[in-house]
């Protein structure tokens, strides 16, 4: 079996040669029928009107030997007529072109008042056979049979011919409509092909291009805009990819930096035990810090892609706090500052991972308060989710970076840099955690008060029990 062509314009084309012919060979079809039925109720009346005329010649003539010539008188330029008149014995009393019929009509038995249709001589007839009365010599009632056959080849030809016309034009007609539909086609699909030219040109240095909507049909108009919106989304991923390679690239530099120029000093001459312990204990904590940077990007990459086992469970968010509050209690001390708790509301997540974004916050908020302020988390349920806010005093974030807190290895501000050694990970881990939870969270700035607040699913409230 053939396949059918892969070329959407082709197919189109075919398609609507088909439809089109399809719908002319109907219509032909219709009219020809209607045609056929219309020529075939004139025959019935040309015949039915010569067995009239027969009966009222014979109603007002006698058998007689002028009968003859008044039937010759009417059928005068009747040249596609035949006619045959016979007694009751079966006898010709009149007769005119008898070579157009054929035995089957001629035969006594043959049924009356029936029309019927034969063949002779490469012509094609339509006849009908009746009972027609006259009046003998005595003007007595005389029962005869009437013959009439009506050659309709001119009208056989003429739908042959008619026939034969359409089926060209219908030819031509799905010749004409395939082109047609080729052209529809091929303009129609011009912005599939602009959009095909638009994707062989993108690189990683070229992704700046755009599909114009303005001209687009509106049958690939939402192609287009996805088009468009899948440019710009491969535009933000490769910068973000390429911010991304050069600030890990940064921060990897500083700890590696720091291990070679260790290893290269304790090598320049001998040392004594202690001296060699110390510089293995500070290659130790470099490459500490190397192994959470790397722990931390792979817990993004693994949160992006949804590769995370995701538990869920009923976790209390105030009682995840508790539990971080003697944690964290010796860097509150040290920077004294106070932390506050207030509310209580339970989620579906998994506690893990809430305790780790919480942590997150915690910690973030306690490096960047004030001496002598409070950190605050605060709590509270909403119609189908639980809010959990960290609230510090101290510096407050730039407006302008509000939007990219939660990029990795990014810092608010200089300022903000100086008070932690982190390697700009954690919120981008929260982010992370939050998200894969179908929640969210937002993040506020003013006047010295930072509030970051997630939005986490409520515990679905228990159906009542049947009483």
């Amino acid at each position: 079996m053939r396949p059918w062509p892969r070329s959407l314009t082709t197919r189109l084309a075919l398609l609507f040669a088909l439809l089109t012919a399809i719908l002319l060979v109907v219509v032909v079809l219709v009219q020809s029928h209607a045609v056929e039925e219309h020529l075939r109720e004139l025959d019935d009346q040309e015949l039915t009107g010569k067995v009239t005329l027969i009966k009222n010649l014979l109603h007002r003539a006698e058998l007689s030997a002028t009968l003859p010539r008044r039937l010759d008188d009417a059928f005068i330029g009747h040249d596609k007529l035949g006619v045959v008149l016979r007694n009751a014995e079966g006898g010709v009393i009149y007769g005119i072109r008898l070579e157009n019929f054929d035995e089957p009509q001629l035969d006594d038995g043959a049924a009356l008042d029936v029309t019927t249709r034969w063949e002779k001589g490469g012509k094609q007839y339509i006849g009908l056979q009746t009972t027609v009365e006259a009046l003998d010599f005595w003007s007595r009632p005389t029962p005869l049979r009437a013959l009439i056959g009506l050659d309709i080849s001119h009208q056989v030809r003429f739908l042959e011919q008619v026939r034969k016309r359409l089926w060209i034009d219908i030819f031509f007609a799905a010749i004409i409509a395939a082109l047609f539909a080729l052209f529809a086609a091929h303009s129609g699909l011009a912005p599939l092909r602009r959009m095909t030219a638009t994707a062989r040109g993108l690189s990683a240095e070229h992704l700046g291009e755009r599909l114009a909507e303005r001209d687009a049909p509106t049958e690939v108009l939402d192609l287009v805009i996805a088009f468009n919106g899948m440019l710009e989304r491969l535009d933000a991923s490769f910068r973000r990819l390429s911010d991304f390679s050069a600030d890990i690239a940064h921060e990897l530099r500083t700890p590696v930096s720091n291990l070679m120029t260790q290893t290269e000093v304790a090598l320049s001459h001998a040392r004594s035990p202690d001296e060699y312990r110390e510089v293995l204990v500070s290659n130790l904590e470099e490459c500490e810090r190397i192994a959470r940077m790397v722990s931390d990007m792979l817990f993004i990459a693994q949160a992006e892609d949804g590769r995370l086992p995701k538990v869920t469970e009923t976790v209390n968010l105030a009682d995840q706090a508790r539990a971080l509050f003697d944690f964290y209690e010796a860097l509150a001390d040290e920077k004294g500052v106070k932390i506050v708790l207030a509310g209580e509301a339970n989620v579906t997540a998994d506690r893990v991972m809430v305790r780790r974004a919480l942590s997150n916050l915690l910690s973030n908020a306690l490096r960047h308060s004030l001496a002598g302020s409070s950190v605050e988390i605060l709590i509270a349920s909403e119609a189908s989710s639980a809010t959990l806010a960290v609230k510090n005093h101290g510096d407050a974030i730039p407006s302008d970076q509000l939007s990219q807190i939660f990029e990795r290895f990014h810092r608010a501000s200089p300022e903000r840099h100086r008070h932690g050694e982190g390697a700009g990970l954690g919120l981008a881990i929260t982010l992370s955690i939050v998200e894969m939870h179908g929640g969210r969270i937002e993040v506020t700035s003013d006047a010295g008060v930072t509030t970051f607040t997630l939005h986490l699913p409520l515990v679905p409230a228990a159906p009542p029990a049947n009483s």
